[in-house]
């Protein structure tokens, strides 16, 4: 039988070490962030250069405490520091635990915890189309 794996990530295992721009995991860690924006693209490089929300700035200090956080901030930019933590981000309905993989740099925490499901319709009821007038009930 073959073993679950841990946490939410979906990602595909990748071939030798995981590299952001030519840059190594440890390598993005040793930047500060000023530095790290100028790697992103450019809707994320504006957010840093504007600065972070209040609630986002809590949530970096939470992190940076090695707190539990749990947050509804689904627009909180992934930063490399992040990576190898575990946060609880809100979907809508409950909270999702995600851990920060590498590849998951310069995302968003919402791109891990959908907050759409997948919709399954059943099959049309009796009377729902003109040829099922003339079905029996029985």
């Amino acid at each position: 039988m073959a073993a679950k794996k841990s946490g939410s990530s979906r990602l595909p295992k990748r071939k030798g070490e995981f590299t952001y721009r030519g840059k190594t995991i440890a390598e993005l860690q040793a930047l500060s962030i000023e530095e790290f924006a100028e790697l992103l693209p450019s809707r994320e490089r504006r957010t840093i250069v504007r600065g972070f929300t209040e609630v986002q700035k809590k949530v970096l200090a939470d992190m940076r405490e090695g707190k539990t956080v749990r947050t509804h901030t689904r627009g909180m930019i992934i930063l490399p520091e992040m990576v190898g933590k575990v946060v609880s981000v809100y979907d809508g309905k409950k909270f999702v635990d995600v851990e920060f993989q590498p590849e998951m740099v310069a995302h968003r925490f919402g791109e891990f915890a959908p907050s759409r499901g997948r919709v399954s319709h059943g099959s049309a009821g009796v009377g729902a189309t003109r040829s099922s007038k003339f079905v029996p009930l029985k």
